[in-house]
Order: C-alpha cells, then structure tokens, then sequence
C-alpha cells in the first residue's frame, strides 16, 4: 500500500468507529482488525502503519469528528494528494477536526485533581501482574521493569510480546494495568475469606486476589456470559480456584441470597464511563453522552445496593470504577454511605493516588497508571 492508500484505509476505519461510539459497537480495536480481515494483501507494515493512523486521528478529536476524512486531515493532510487508492485532494475551505482533549462538556465533570494534558490520552505502557515474588518474571522477560506502585505489577515497552512467553503460558504473569492491580491490593481478605468479586468481567481482579492470597475462597459473578466466560481458562492456566457465577438481570439478589452476610470482602468494580482508560480506548470520548452517563450512575447505585447485604459484619466493601469523573467517584461513593448507615469509610491501604472525598483517585498524569477511583468502606459489627 501507498501512504496514501494507507490513508484512505484509515479513514474508511475512523468513519466505522465514528459509528461503532455513536451505536455502542465494536471498539476501535475489534474494527480495525475486521477491517484487514478481508484485506489479505496488506502486509504487517501497512497494518501497524494504518492502525498509527486511525488511533492518531482517534486521539487528536476529542470531540467526534464530522467523518473519518476530516479526522485524518487532522493529522496527514500532507497525503491528501489524489494519487491512486489515496484520498482526493483537499478541497477549498475543507475543515479538519479541531484538536482537543476532553469534550467541552465533560470538563466540569472531571475531578478537580484530574490533570488535562497529553497524558490523558497518550498511548499507555504495558503492565504485567506478575505472581508473587516478581523478581522471577522481571529476570525472563527482557525489557521489563518493576512498577513503582504495585508490589506485584511489571512494565515493558508497549509492543511488547508477551502472550507467547513461557512465564504467560505458565500463568505466572497477566496483562493489567498497575492501577487495576491497586484495586485488587485494595481488596485483599484475611487467609481463606470469602471475596465476591461482584462485576468480575474476565476476572482480572480476582486472579489478583487469588495468587496473594491463595487460601480465599473468590466467587466472581457478572450478568454477562460473554465477559464471565474467559475466565475459566485464565484460572485453569493460573492455578486458581475462582468459582464463577452468572447473574440474571434484574434477579441478581436472588441469585446471591446464599452469600448474604458471609462475604469478608465484596469487590464492586462498577460499570463505569472508562474515562480512566482513555490511553487505551480514546474513542471512549466519543461514546460518553450525558444520558449515557446518567444511566451508568443509576447502575453504579444499583451494583453497591446489591453488594452491601453480602458482606458479612465487620467485613468490608470496596468500590472501584476506572473513572476520572467527580459523580461516578467520590459523588457515588458519598450517595452509597447516605443510603446505608451500616458502613463507615476507611483508609483503602494504598499510598497511590490522592485524596477524593472518602477515597482516592489515581490519575495518568500523577500516578502514570490507567485512572481510578476507589474507596472502601467496613460494616458496623
């Protein structure tokens, strides 16, 4: 392929996310990939080359560009020159997207300690959870460094290939982010507690709390099969006991009634508007709209009402969302203590972040980690 041909192929690319956000599709990720599926003749150069392009392109427009064509202008207009295959030359007075960061209207819904900079969205590290002791992983994998937060996490060079090493295969290390793994750290039971991950997705974060603490019973629950379902085979691989449990909306308590009051440790890793992941999803600016992000309040709310029976007395709830906004943090987890006067907040452990209402917020600028809220709170014995 041409650079201009490689430009087209971006914009043909940026026009579908541009749908995917505004529908609730596939991510940027999935799309590019489905797009060289039927591309056989583009070579490994042409694809790394196009997806820089169409992640580029993602990132300078914080706001949705008009199309894919304005959104590459942005950042190549130099190969709009109308050769073959390529895109047809500029015309007079065509706009490019305008460069921004975070949409005009979720900036007085950030956190005042959000810093607004590149490095929101710039593209994030590598990090690895690494089975204790990591010094054994950090020795095999070349290029990999101790993070400085999590007593567990590594991190390579972001093309980094991990996926076929031996210390992946064997289980002994997982992709997640260091600020993912603080969670997890925030959530850890005594030996042999019970720990209901409640929104456990893939299970991240109960692998986490399995290989710390090896003697916890973890039951991982989530209403989606397609997400519960990777998780056998990562624990079968990690050497893990997680029982998995899939919920039925909106039966969930029903299908929790046996946990109630016994949990040492429910974990509510909440959906959530992914603002703190915008280094890896940038496209997540443009599928955040306020009615979205009602809807997902109301649902946070919903999720911490449905953990709180669990957990046992003297036990404890964590709340975590990858978020960086001020009403699905410490907006959420104040609502939560309103609501149920039988929790009271606690330190979470961690020396991460800073302070946000009764929890802390990790953010990409300060911590170098993905963002993330969280608090935890204890019940009254």
């Amino acid at each position: 392929m041409t650079p201009s041909a490689r430009v087209q192929a971006a914009i043909e690319i940026v026009d579908q996310v541009i749908a995917s956000a505004r529908d609730n599709g596939p991510p940027a990720d999935a799309l590019v990939t489905a797009y060289f599926k039927t591309r056989r003749y583009a070579g490994s150069k042409d694809r790394r080359a196009v997806r820089e392009l169409v992640f580029g392109a993602i990132r300078h427009s914080a706001e949705v560009p008009g199309n894919g064509r304005a959104a590459l202008l942005a950042v190549a207009p130099e190969l709009f020159d109308g050769s073959g295959h390529g895109p047809a030359l500029r015309g007079e007075g065509e706009q490019s997207s305008a460069a921004g960061i975070v949409p005009d209207w979720l900036l007085r819904e950030l956190s005042p300690l959000v810093e607004i900079d590149g490095r929101l969205i710039e593209r994030a590290p590598l990090d690895l959870r690494a089975k204790p002791p990591r010094e054994e992983a950090l020795a095999e994998l070349p290029g990999a460094a101790a993070t400085p937060l999590s007593p567990w996490g590594l991190r390579l060079p972001t093309d980094a290939r991990v996926t076929d090493t031996r210390a992946f295969l064997d289980g002994r290390v997982e992709v997640q982010d260091e600020g993912s793994q603080l969670v997890a750290l925030a959530a850890l039971p005594e030996a042999g507690g019970l720990v209901v991950d409640l929104c456990a997705g893939a299970g991240g974060k109960s692998l986490a709390i399995a290989a710390a603490v090896p003697d916890a019973r973890i039951v991982a629950c989530d209403v989606s099969r397609p997400r519960l379902a990777p998780l056998a085979a990562r624990a079968e691989r990690a050497g893990a006991a997680i029982d998995t449990r899939l919920l039925n909306p909106p039966r969930e308590a029903e299908g929790l009634a046996d946990l109630e009051g016994q949990a040492e440790v429910v974990l509510v890793d909440a959906p959530c508007s992914g603002s703190g992941t915008w280094r890896r999803n940038p496209e997540g600016r443009w599928r955040l709209t306020p009615e979205r992000l009602d809807k997902l309040l109301a649902l946070q709310a919903r999720v911490l009402d449905l953990g709180a029976p669990l957990v046992k007395p003297g036990g404890i709830l964590v709340y975590a969302v990858c978020s960086l906004l001020a009403k699905e943090g410490e907006g959420q987890a104040a609502a939560f203590l309103s609501r149920h006067s039988g929790f009271v907040p606690e330190d979470t452990g961690l020396v991460a972040g800073r302070s946000s209402g009764v929890g802390r917020l990790l953010t990409p600028g300060q911590d170098g980690t993905d963002g993330f809220f969280i608090a935890r709170f204890r019940s009254k014995p």
